[in-house]
């Protein structure tokens, strides 16, 4: 029995990688992030400063909230790099699978990482386990990779994400929120992350009532996006002229669904009419 993954020809492709085995009293278990420390299969961890090597693309600002079904995520869809904005459509909100999601801020390239490999994560427990984990369960796998990636984040490439998701064994929505220990901290009405997290999060505060609809909680969230976007440099609003507009998702007894763009636009024409002269940008 193997027990590390070798290069060699497998039927004809040489560049083919053998899938490791592994005895019955060796077995890894079901955690694939574990199983990828032992294989020796994780990137070295920067020795420096990051940014001494150039500037790093960093996503904004993201929220959360529950609503009477489930739970409504959103994210804008600016990424910087210092004082550039260097893309405007990035996607910052993920189905983690068809029961929760995941919302990324912080250095982009790693988060974008750390959502492939939580989602490959839940696949692979719910395959060997035969059952998938339960929500709390997602949640602390997600924070034991906040919490691995630490010495990255003290070389600047912090990434802090959101996560949540509809318990289908209590019938509600839940979300959770953490910090770049891999603190993870549940939340019973709404949360964000970002550089514009603390402009979106006074938004939900005024705006968040118990038993949200669901329309009224997407507007709640685009709201918050657009006022995160009016004070933060950062965060980017809708883009009416170049047809983007943010990400936004509800997570409920359906699972996740991307809400699309055509019903964001009519939710931001309400807006737009809600606010004073249309000043919201």
């Amino acid at each position: 029995m193997a027990s590390s993954c070798r290069r060699k020809e497998i039927d004809g492709y040489p560049d083919r990688v053998q899938i490791p085995t592994f005895s019955p009293g060796d077995d890894p278990g079901p955690d694939f992030a574990a199983l990828l420390r032992r294989q020796g299969l994780v990137p070295e961890m920067p020795t420096g400063p990051v940014a001494a090597a150039g500037p790093v693309t960093h996503g904004t600002t993201v929220v959360a909230l529950r609503y009477a079904d489930g739970v409504v995520m959103a994210g804008d869809r600016r990424a910087t790099s210092g004082h550039l904005i260097s893309h405007r459509s990035i996607e910052k909100v993920f189905a983690a699978d068809r029961w929760s999601g995941v919302a990324i801020a912080g250095a982009a390239g790693p988060a974008m990482d750390m959502v492939k490999l939580f989602q490959l994560q839940l696949e692979h427990y719910e395959k060997v386990e035969g059952w998938p984990l339960s929500l709390e369960g997602k949640a602390n796998q997600l924070s034991a990779m906040v919490r691995n990636h630490l010495p990255a984040a003290m070389q600047g490439l912090a990434v802090v994400p959101l996560f949540a998701g509809f318990d289908t064994r209590r019938r509600l929505g839940r979300l959770f929120q953490y910090d770049i220990t891999g603190g993870r901290y549940e939340e019973n009405d709404y949360a964000t992350s970002g550089s514009g997290g603390l402009h979106a999060a006074t938004v939900l505060k005024l705006g968040f009532r118990d038993g949200l609809e669901r329309q009224a909680a997407l507007d709640l969230a685009l709201h918050a996006l657009v006022t995160a976007a009016d004070e933060d440099s950062a965060t980017g609003g809708p883009d009416v002229r170049r047809n983007i507009w943010p990400v936004v998702a509800t997570i409920d007894g359906e699972g996740f669904t991307r809400i699309d763009d055509e019903e964001l636009a009519d939710a931001y024409t309400r807006l737009l009419a809600l606010t004073d002269g249309g000043s919201a940008r």
